[in-house]
C-alpha cells in the first residue's frame, strides 16, 4: 500500500509524456497519414489505447485486415518489416489509420468533435493521463513487481553497506566463485550445465555475496528478490526457482546456497515446496536474518 502506488503513478506519469510526444506527431488526431506510423511505428501501442473502446493488437489486426507479421514488428521491435513489400506496407498503414481515426474516444479526445477549435493545454493532458493509465493498466503487475525489484536490491545494498561489504561490477566477474571476501554484485549470468547436454545456459543471479569468512568450498551465497502482490501468482512461479536451484547443484555441487528475499503474499503451500527443494530465504522486513547465512 505504501509502495505499489507511487511507483505505478512515477510510470505512469513517464507514460503519459510519451503519449503526449506520440499524439503530438498526429496533431493530437486531427492531422494523421500512413506516413506517420511508417517513420513513427513505436506510437501504436498509444494509437491502440486512443480508441473506444482499446483495441488489443489481434483485435486491430483482425478490424483492419492487416498483416500479423506487421502489427507484432511494430508493437516488439518498434520498426516496419524489412522483406514485405513497401506497397503492401503502405495498404496496410492505410488501414490501420482508417480504423484509429473511426474509433477514437470522443470522450478523451473532445476537440475531435469541434474541428475548428484546438485542443486546450489541459485537455491534451488529461487525454495523455487517461491514455497512459490504460497502457500501464495492462502492464501493472510487472510495473510494480520491477519497481519492488529495485527497491530490493537497494535495500541488499545498503545492509551489505553498513557491514563494510564492497559493491563490484558483474562485469568484472570472470566466474561465480571468483569474488573475493566481503564483496558482493548485481545482476550476474552465471553458466549452468544442462541436464543430459553438452552446451551451458546463463541464468541470471539477482545478488551474489562472498562473505567476509568465505565458505570452504568458496562458493558465494545468491539472493534473488521477489514480491508478490496476492497469493494467486506466487505458486505458478515457485517452480522457477525449483528449477534454477537443480541447475545451480548440477552445474556447482552440492553446496550452493540460494536465498530468497520476498516480499509480500507467500503462503505456507509456497515456502514448503522451496524448503523441499533445499532453497532457504528471508523476509525483507526481517532483512537483519541474513546475518544468519554468514553475511
Amino acid at each position: 500500500m505504501e509502495f505499489a502506488p507511487q511507483a505505478f503513478r512515477e510510470t505512469r506519469e513517464q507514460t503519459a509524456n510519451e503519449v503526449r510526444n506520440s499524439l503530438s506527431l498526429t496533431r493530437n488526431l486531427t492531422k494523421f497519414s500512413p506516413m506517420v506510423l511508417r517513420d513513427h511505428p513505436e506510437i501504436l501501442p498509444t494509437l491502440r489505447m486512443s480508441t473506444c473502446p482499446p483495441l488489443a493488437v489481434d483485435r486491430l489486426v483482425g478490424l483492419a485486415d492487416v498483416s500479423k507479421n506487421l502489427v507484432h514488428r511494430m508493437e516488439r521491435d518498434k520498426k516496419l518489416p524489412v522483406r514485405t513489400n513497401p506497397y503492401t506496407i503502405e495498404a496496410d498503414l492505410t488501414k490501420i489509420v482508417a480504423i484509429i481515426e473511426k474509433m477514437a474516444d470522443p470522450d478523451i479526445f473532445v476537440w475531435l468533435d469541434r474541428p475548428t477549435v484546438p485542443p486546450t493545454e489541459l485537455e491534451v493532458r488529461r487525454a495523455a493521463t487517461i491514455v497512459a493509465d490504460r497502457l500501464c493498466g495492462s502492464v501493472a503487475n510487472p510495473i510494480i513487481r520491477n519497481a519492488q525489484e529495485k527497491r530490493q536490491l537497494a535495500a541488499i545494498k545498503a545492509w551489505l553497506e553498513d557491514r563494510g561489504y564492497q559493491e563490484v561490477s558483474s562485469r568484472d566477474i570472470e566466474k561465480i566463485g571468483g569474488m573475493s571476501p566481503g564483496y558482493f554484485c548485481f545482476r550476474l549470468n552465471v553458466p549452468v550445465n544442462l541436464k543430459g547436454a553438452a552446451q551451458h545456459i546463463n541464468i541470471p543471479i539477482d545478488a551474489v555475496i562472498q562473505p567476509r569468512k568465505a565458505a570452504k568450498s568458496g562458493f558465494p551465497v545468491l539472493i534473488e528478490a521477489k514480491s508478490a502482490g496476492d497469493y494467486t501468482n506466487t505458486n505458478k512461479r515457485r517452480k522457477e526457482e525449483a528449477v534454477k536451484m537443480a541447475q545451480l547443484r548440477d552445474t556447482f555441487g552440492k553446496d550452493v546456497h540460494f536465498i530468497l528475499l520476498l516480499c509480500g503474499y507467500f503462503d505456507s503451500g509456497y515456502l514448503g515446496y522451496e524448503a523441499a527443494e533445499g532453497i532457504d530465504w528471508v523476509w525483507e522486513h526481517r532483512i537483519d536474518d541474513l546475518a544468519g547465512f554468514g553475511l
